[in-house]
């Protein structure tokens, strides 16, 4: 199964729409978002233009989170999981946290094939033993380059 992995679009639905378009060219079947949406219309873009079924988590800078849920259950492929999200798909434990500070402690832990974490708006990729953690960076384009 090909899973996107976003985190922070800040509200730039410029860039979330190019982003969408580069995944929807992956036949990505399913969608992590790892938190700071910040405004909830960015969530509903996010479901809009994307009809496979998409866990997030909170970020930071998700204040809303009330309205977030709200419009979340008005889209019945869009599940929150807060603060951690731990799912398991093809028999793999994956695990999605905002903070990388947390995230790195699950990946260490051996608990997970996989972490995903956001926040820090770096792109990075680590190996602790046989789990994966990695940040697919961010949306908003803060430090120059959008990525997922």
């Amino acid at each position: 199964m090909i899973v996107a992995v976003l985190s922070d679009s800040h509200d730039r639905l410029d860039h979330l729409e190019a982003v969408l378009a580069a995944v929807a060219e992956t036949g990505a079947e399913r969608l992590f978002f790892l938190g700071d949406f910040c405004a909830p219309f960015s969530l509903a873009a996010l479901a809009g233009g994307f009809s496979g079924p998409i866990d997030c988590v909170f970020g930071n800078n998700d204040g809303d989170q009330f309205l977030l849920c709200r419009i979340a259950s008005q889209h019945s492929h869009v599940t929150f999981h807060s603060p951690l999200a731990e799912l398991e798909i093809e028999g793999r434990k994956v695990a999605l946290q905002h903070f990388p500070e947390i995230a790195k402690r699950l990946a260490e832990s051996g608990a997970y094939d996989a972490v995903f974490s956001g926040h820090d708006h770096q792109r990075y990729i680590h190996r602790f033993g046989g789990t994966l953690w990695a940040n697919p960076g961010e949306i908003m384009g803060r430090f120059g380059t959008v990525s997922f």
